[in-house]
């Protein structure tokens, strides 16, 4: 999963960035316009890897892991002059959901660039841009399909006829305002527009920037594949690195202080699996305890490719059994005494948690 961190400038998307990734970026740097990403891998803590990691004792423990990249570039108007830049287009393109990082803070060495702080107004300046382009993408295919329609240039008319229905759909969302992520599109849909680089379409974490002493603000921000939160990015920066350090001491000591119970790096990982509908199923051996990460409803095939292509062309069945099962029963020759391990055909929807060990024969 790559995830893009995105905001107007001053918002605090690299304050944010070093608190998810326990980094030491330089913060307050305005990019001016400029295109930048930073970018950084961050394993999912999964304390299940943890306990499967002690119970087989392997050479190697693998966790699921998220790409971050904290986007520059971004300014308010873009679409008044041309445009975003076509490289920044095409990063935000190819990413799987935002983190959209919205100033709720005040700060004297760091005043707002509008001269106010408004997180409704930067939030809907940020939206804006997001609509226009991708208005701008369906207006221009809806033209052509318009004119290879009437022209009888479609080998297959009724396949155009139904992509013309949809785009008008999209069209009419977005002339209202509306995000692409609030339609109810098919998988079927959602595949087919995946070549587009719609913004609107990919799900979205709202982060409301706040100050360390301020509270909670609550936004009037309700779409489909969105969640808002709140999070005290120095605060959390300053966590991140001190956990990075290993003074675990002064880390309890400052989380007790000001009622931290969680770092926003696991709040925020957690928030953008239950976004993207996403889940973790395990390997396990001697050689290795694994964790991958699969969509919510794919099938054992689905994940065979996602540890090895192979895996998937040659698939015979699944030997499943539940982390809880396996667990409570102490392990794997205790669960295959019990005749706890069950042998799964292609279809078998995989659940959180599953630990799995594909036969396949190529």
């Amino acid at each position: 999963m790559k995830l893009g961190i995105v905001g107007l400038p001053g918002a605090g998307k690299t304050t944010i960035f070093n608190a998810l990734t326990k980094g030491n970026a330089p913060t307050g740097q305005s990019m001016g316009g400029r295109f930048d990403v930073l970018t950084a891998v961050v394993d999912v803590h999964d304390e299940r890897v943890d306990v499967l990691s002690r119970m087989f004792n392997p050479k190697k423990t693998t966790y699921a892991r998220i790409t971050y990249t904290d986007v520059a570039g971004l300014q308010k108007g873009a679409s008044e002059g041309g445009g975003m830049p076509g490289q920044l287009l095409n990063h935000l393109s190819g990413l799987d959901g935002f983190v959209h990082v919205v100033r709720a803070f005040e700060s004297d060495v760091y005043p707002h660039p509008d001269g106010s702080v408004d997180p409704a107004r930067d939030l809907e300046a940020l939206d804006t841009e997001f609509l226009l382009n991708d208005l701008g993408i369906v207006e221009r295919r809806m033209l052509k399909l318009q004119e290879g329609l009437s022209k009888g240039a479609f080998k297959n008319k009724g396949e155009a006829q139904a992509e013309l229905a949809l785009f008008e759909m999209m069209n009419e969302a977005l002339m209202a305002e509306r995000p692409l992520r609030d339609l109810e599109l098919t998988e079927e849909q959602l595949k087919s527009l995946r070549g587009y680089g719609l913004l609107t379409l990919k799900p979205t974490l709202v982060v409301i920037n706040i100050g360390d002493d301020q509270d909670e603000i609550q936004l009037d921000y309700q779409h489909r594949l969105t969640t808002v939160v709140n999070l005290r990015g120095k605060l959390e920066m300053e966590l991140a690195q001190l956990s990075a350090e290993g003074d675990e001491e002064s880390l309890a000591m400052f989380m007790e202080e000001y009622g931290v119970t969680e770092l926003s790096l696991d709040r925020v990982i957690r928030l953008s699996y239950d976004l993207m509908g996403l889940q973790s199923f395990f390997t396990v051996g001697e050689d290795e305890v694994r964790a991958w990460t699969v969509k919510r409803g794919a099938t054992a095939v689905e994940a065979a490719g996602v540890i090895h292509s192979d895996l998937a062309k040659g698939f015979i069945r699944a030997e499943v059994i539940h982390y809880d099962d396996l667990v409570a029963l102490g392990g794997m020759p205790q669960a295959r005494a019990a005749g706890k391990l069950r042998l799964e055909g292609k279809t078998y929807i995989v659940q959180d948690g599953d630990i799995v060990h594909i036969k396949f024969n190529l």
